[in-house]
């Protein structure tokens, strides 16, 4: 549970053994890393299959949102969503294994393996987001929570869908499941925002990525 939201009444896990996550020799990717790049980190980080599947979704359908943004006269990246879209969980895995916030994680490996302040920001930033909610400043982090929040497993979803599924697996204590309604919300809201400035029906479309599942 302390991979999606953090419990305070849930003791912090020790860490591992001679403690050093980051791999001794990890690849070398580009400050935009490619698909193929992505993958070699994926690897090196031992990435569970059903963690690479939702990753490879979650990156699909960002991208679409990204090129639409583009065709809406926004200034964004294509090439830098679809990449922290599929690093959005580099930690994952590792965080499952040894405990922690694989956000935060993430997010510092991605800095250091890349030196793109941006696409380490969309990856430590991809549960929750403090900031007012402005698509034209922050495009990148927001479009990732929002594809991430539409991706189950491997299978693209409603919001309500994937936050009914939250509730169900992780809603153990009152404060966790005001937390997931809160993030229900400001997800919707995403929803809300790139709905009017792409001009796309989004609530129940999969942009080609998938077979929506209600």
């Amino acid at each position: 549970m302390s991979e999606y939201i953090h419990d305070p009444g849930r003791p912090k896990p020790e860490s591992p053994p001679g403690g050093q996550p980051f791999p001794p020799d990890p690849p070398r990717v580009s400050f935009v890393p490619t698909d193929a790049q992505c993958r070699e980190l994926w690897d090196a980080y031992g990435m569970l299959p059903n963690i690479r599947e939702h990753s490879a979704l979650v990156a699909c359908m960002a991208t679409a949102l990204a090129e639409a943004a583009v065709r809406a006269g926004l200034d964004v990246d294509v090439a830098t969503v679809r990449a922290a879209g599929l690093l959005h969980d580099l930690a994952k895995t590792y965080t499952i294994r040894h405990g922690g916030n694989h956000c935060q994680l993430g997010g510092a490996w991605v800095q250091e393996l890349t030196g793109n302040p941006t696409l380490a920001q969309g990856v430590a930033c991809h549960v929750t987001w403090n900031l007012p909610i402005d698509l034209r400043a922050h495009f990148l982090p927001l479009t990732i929570i929002y594809s991430d929040k539409r991706v189950k497993h491997n299978q693209i979803v409603t919001l309500e869908a994937r936050f009914d599924d939250l509730l169900t697996r992780y809603g153990k204590t009152d404060y966790i499941r005001e937390r997931i309604r809160e993030s229900f919300q400001q997800a919707s809201a995403i929803e809300t925002a790139l709905a009017q400035t792409l001009d796309l029906d989004l609530h129940e479309s999969t942009f080609g990525c998938g077979r929506l599942v209600k």
